[in-house]
């Protein structure tokens, strides 16, 4: 093939040292699992769509992640793969979604020589029920401008990923149930470090952040008995660290409410399965109270809740940046229908039995103006700040490099409240001008 005029030349199989050259947009990379072909985005190398587990689907659905079967011939990895069952709206780039969703999007500078360049991977938050890694926010071409090499991902979300019953738990070689998102998650990072040399990245330089769920993720992979050093450093950005965790029994008692045969279940359609969620979800969040559908101490992936885990130093002792937004709460509990003296003193009562009369001096409200703020204060405090603040004593008190921040810069229409929950994102991937640069999650 003859080489166009000033046409960019890629070098392809950089996994094994090729001398061989492809004048094309497009570059095949061999992994593990077998060759993928990406294409040319302006300056960068983008590979989509590549799967690092078997699809989930049928008798796989709540099963831990299997291993792919190896591909001989060249996998294009030129479109984003579905994104995981979920009912909210995000901005995304998935062409749809299916539980067949266990995928990985890579973008490298188009000059990255093998094994050469830092590695982000990032993990997308959403409350562990939504999110992708196409959401348009983390398009990350401006962090690729700092010679980067970044990773994003999905994984398996709601009562697809986080599903405990005793009918699951019994057919466990691991006597588990649940989590399976998490698993999903240790996956895709084995995956990243198993691979990365060949897309140009050093697989013992690897960062992982995230926000939110994504961020919440990582502490708690950190204290997994199964973490082995799948990445280097972190960055938690509102991670909601140390929060109570539901037991595997009670988890287990809780799914009881969709049936109680399993098989049954596994038959269902995705659309039919989703429908069941409101079954497992509370309608007014608590602060203290442990949550289902989302990670549990199952024995096997999390034995601890993390503040226990942190005080008998079962934490993996990495370099890490944690912080919070200057308002996490008033955004997320403004449709709370918490308005009156007496409502804020139920809620306190609810969330505190054992302390709620100093609550209520940490936390005055005089009057029922009051109460809205002091709703937002208690939420930001109990489901973000507090955490990230222990997550970093912690680190420190083992003599572990770690950084502390609290973002707030508002944008210029936010006079009253803000920065929420999530804001910094398009900060961090430079992306202000798009559509969900402003756009606010709910909390993780």
């Amino acid at each position: 093939m003859a080489q166009k005029p000033n046409e960019p030349v890629f070098m392809v199989g950089l996994a094994f040292g090729s001398e061989a050259y492809l004048s094309s947009p497009y570059l095949v990379i061999d992994t593990k699992s077998g060759p993928v072909k990406g294409l040319l985005e302006g300056s960068s190398r983008v590979f989509k769509g590549i799967p690092y587990a078997a699809a989930p689907v049928g008798a796989k659905r709540w099963r831990p992640p299997q291993a792919l079967s190896p591909w001989k011939t060249t996998r294009p990895a030129t479109q984003f793969g579905p994104d995981c069952p979920q009912s909210s709206s995000i901005l995304s780039q998935a062409p749809a979604q299916s539980e067949d969703c266990l995928y990985l999007n890579i973008w490298t500078p188009s000059h990255a020589e093998p094994g050469s360049l830092p590695v982000m991977v990032w993990v997308h938050g959403g409350s562990f029920v939504y999110g992708s890694g196409a959401e348009k926010l983390f398009n990350p071409h401006n962090l690729l401008k700092r010679d980067v090499i970044v990773v994003s991902f999905n994984y398996r979300l709601g009562i697809f990923g986080f599903l405990a019953h005793p009918k699951l738990t019994a057919e466990s070689t691991q006597q588990s149930s649940s989590n399976y998102g998490l698993l999903d998650q240790l996956a895709a990072l084995q995956w990243v470090k198993d691979n990365i040399e060949g897309f140009g990245g050093d697989s013992n330089n690897i960062t992982a952040f995230g926000v939110s769920a994504g961020a919440g993720s990582l502490s708690l992979l950190q204290t997994s008995p199964l973490f082995q050093q799948h990445y280097a450093k972190t960055i938690l950005q509102s991670p909601g660290t140390a929060r109570r965790l539901a037991s595997l029994e009670d988890a287990e008692q809780a799914g009881y409410a969709l049936g109680k045969n399993i098989d049954d279940l596994r038959q269902l359609s995705s659309p039919e399965l989703l429908a069941k969620t409101p079954l497992l979800t509370p309608k007014v969040r608590g602060l203290t109270t442990p949550r289902i559908l989302r990670p549990i101490r199952d024995g096997w992936v999390i034995a601890l809740d993390e503040q226990q885990a942190f005080k008998n130093q079962q934490l993996a002792l990495l370099p890490a940046i944690v912080g919070t937004n200057a308002d996490e709460g008033s955004q997320a509990t403004a449709s709370w229908p918490i308005n009156t003296i007496q409502d804020y003193k139920q809620l306190l009562e609810s969330s505190f039995p054992e302390c709620s009369d100093l609550a209520k001096r940490c936390y005055p409200a005089a009057t029922e103006t009051d109460v809205k703020k002091q709703v937002a204060d208690l939420f930001a405090d109990t489901q973000f700040n507090y955490g990230a603040r222990l997550f970093a004593k912690t680190l420190a008190g083992y003599q572990t490099p770690v950084w502390r921040y609290v973002f707030t810069r508002r944008y210029p229409e936010q006079t009253q409240n803000g920065p929420h929950h999530t804001q910094e994102v398009a900060y961090v991937f430079g992306n202000f001008d798009s559509p969900a640069s402003k756009q606010e999650a709910a909390p993780l």
